[in-house]
């Protein structure tokens, strides 16, 4: 009877997503609340669009151009609808009485009604487009429902290395449009690193002319099997930034802009020496590290990791670095501005004779309030120009900033210690599955990454505000963010694979109330849809492996696997022989039955191809009777 019952398991889940199908009108991230109602809005070239008010014209623009790209055909704009025409409305009256960046869709037969006011209307938009199904027979058929809907977070960020690895203008604002696809609203611009400066400061063009360049980059993950010997370099213009950032806004995204200090300032360092307490000592590159060029003097780093050369805490490093902050707030209209903080050694602090001395001068304890001291004063610095600044967990250390929003990334416990202390807290804990830069699954054919494993379902799972804050203490956690460090991203499209599916993921835990998750919903109805998008339009992503596929070890004698494709239109190919799945192995087409010898196990192999000729990792499933519980090479 159990071997009977584990098979009926197995196939459960496609009986149960029947029931639940379409509970979100295939809306990523899932609505505040939807109620289906009779009959479907027939989209064609006779519905006309209705957009009086001065504020909903650029989403009235962005609904038409989609469906020009959708059915092939504009909608014409009139003032009202006359008789029996069916309209789209996009109207502000009434959007005062919904909650910040709320909207509100009614779909009847005859009208689409989008109530919302700026950011509002701009979501309500891209809700209606996703509900919009592919065109059957010159319309579109749009079923009818009344959608209320609004944040559950504030803030809901995706960050950005540029540090490491940059990438186009053009790239960066497809990156936009995804954020604001899926109702993201901050956008983490990560500008240096010590690897890299990738933003022009006039007043110190040097950190452009060097910074910017770095002799070679490792091979490998770190600490690298060689070096490609090749100079790489860039970094955006103030024009390019100044472009980005409208760009960003007009999609109602805040670029927030990150200058690092006191460490990974490696590459300011090397155009400027005396920001360094040994401005005269090597940067010092260990004899087993791949590394070009010349090993003499401060070099612009070539390898990831952390570095003891940091800044020294002196009147003319703040100076140079109020000079910068300068530059950067007249260029980014951010309240926030993020200063880093993280992960900076405190060795070349101890040796210094200057650090030292001014610890006692100030009456410190020791390094740690050192930093504190300089987080304290920077901070001091952007409050008077009437921004506030946000920092990694690790300002916490001797001591947080008066008015400093923490960044927790090291779990969860700096988060939770800030919002104790009632500031303001953006949860992005590497442990929940919100570092998009950790590997998606246990397959060899995952590309070199920087380790950890965080599936788009670990990310999905997660809840940005911990149970053990009180009710009170729970109101400081203003949003979450995931971060993409780009140590081993080098194209546009390393980058879409490495976010794709997971930004999915993470607008619906910064977006949706937490009853409103629903993974099965969520992974088997609505995300093929999105994928299926992103496989039309040439957009690189992750492709999952098959639905109902267990990827560890069933135990049995008789199995029943019974798989459904990710993506529509998708092909699954499998093997029990051990050889790798292609196009050449068994096309699934009805659910498998084997039974496995006492004492043996099979392996199943699967691997997904989709209509664009994407790959899926191959996947396996360990089938035990018996046998030694060794998984397979």
């Amino acid at each position: 009877m159990k071997k009977l019952f584990f098979i009926v398991l197995l196939a459960f889940p496609y009986v149960e997503s029947l029931a639940q199908r379409d509970i979100n009108m295939g809306i990523i991230p899932a609505p505040v609340s939807v109620k289906k109602q009779s009959g479907t809005f027939k989209l064609d070239k006779t519905v006309v669009l209705i957009s009086n008010d001065k504020t909903s014209a650029q989403s009235a623009d962005l609904l038409n151009a989609f469906v020009v790209t959708k059915g092939g055909f504009s909608l014409r704009e009139v003032k009202t609808a006359t008789g029996d025409q069916r309209s789209i409305v996009l109207t502000s009256a009434g959007a005062d009485q919904l909650p910040a960046e709320g909207y509100k869709i009614d779909i009847s037969p005859k009208r689409i009604t989008i109530t919302g006011k700026d950011a509002g209307l701009f979501y309500g938009v891209q809700s209606v487009m996703q509900l919009m199904p592919d065109q059957k027979n010159n319309e579109i058929l749009i079923d009818a429902a009344e959608i209320n809907d609004f944040p559950r977070f504030k803030y809901r960020g995706l960050h950005l290395d540029v540090g490491r690895h940059m990438f186009p203008v053009s790239f960066i604002k497809k990156y936009i449009d995804l954020m604001a696809q899926y109702k993201l609203n901050n956008f983490h611009w990560h500008l240096t690193e010590d690897q890299g400066w990738r933003i022009e400061i006039k007043k110190y063009p040097k950190l452009t002319t060097v910074g910017s360049s770095r002799n070679g980059t490792i091979i490998g993950h770190h600490p690298g099997v060689n070096t490609d010997g090749e100079v790489y370099k860039g970094f955006y213009t103030q024009d390019e930034v100044k472009d980005v950032v409208a760009y960003a806004a007009a999609r109602f995204i805040n670029v927030i802009p990150e200058i690092e200090l006191p460490g990974h300032s490696s590459a300011a360092i090397a155009a400027y020496p005396e920001l360094s307490c040994f401005p005269e000592r090597d940067t010092f590159v260990a004899e087993n590290t791949p590394w070009s060029g010349s090993r003499k003097g401060k070099q612009v780093q070539q390898t990831w990791g952390v570095f003891d050369d940091v800044f020294v805490p002196t009147d003319n490093t703040f100076k140079f670095l109020e000079n910068v902050l300068d530059e950067v707030m007249a260029l980014f209209p951010s309240k926030y501005i993020h200063i880093g903080g993280d992960e900076s050694p405190k060795e070349y602090w101890k040796e210094s004779e200057f650090c030292q001395k001014l610890i006692k001068k100030l009456g410190l304890k020791d390094e740690h309030e050192l930093q504190s001291y300089f987080i304290q004063r920077i901070e001091k610095y952007i409050n008077s120009k009437g921004r506030s600044i946000i920092g990694w967990d690790e300002i916490l250390e001797g001591g947080l900033a008066p008015n400093a929003t923490v960044m927790s990334w090291r779990g969860e416990d700096g988060g939770i210690a800030a919002a104790q202390q009632k500031h303001d807290v953006i949860m992005t804990p590497n442990a929940g599955g919100l570092y998009f830069d950790h590997k998606q699954s246990e397959s060899a054919d995952e590309p070199t990454n920087i380790g950890g494993l965080a599936p788009y379902a670990k990310s999905y799972a997660y809840d940005p505000v911990p149970a053990v804050l009180t009710a009170d203490e729970k109101k400081y956690v203003i949003g979450v963010q995931a971060n993409v460090w780009t140590e081993y991203m080098r194209t546009p499209e390393k980058v879409e694979y490495f976010i794709l599916p997971r930004l999915f993921s993470l607008s619906e835990i910064a977006w949706s109330p937490v009853e409103r998750k629903n993974f099965k919903n969520f992974s088997e109805e609505r995300l093929p849809r999105h994928l299926a998008k992103l496989d039309q339009d040439g957009t690189n992503y992750w492709v999952p492996t098959p639905l109902g596929q267990d990827e560890s070890v069933m135990k049995g004698e008789t199995f029943t696997l019974t798989l459904k494709e990710p993506v529509p239109g998708a092909k699954i190919y499998y093997t029990f022989d051990l050889t790798r799945p292609s196009e050449t192995a068994t096309l699934y087409t009805k659910p498998v039955k084997i039974t496995v010898p006492k004492g043996q196990k099979q392996v199943f192999k699967t691997v997904v191809i989709t209509p664009s000729g994407r790959r899926s990792v191959v996947t396996e499933t360990i089938l035990n009777n018996g046998a030694p519980e060794v998984k397979s090479k």
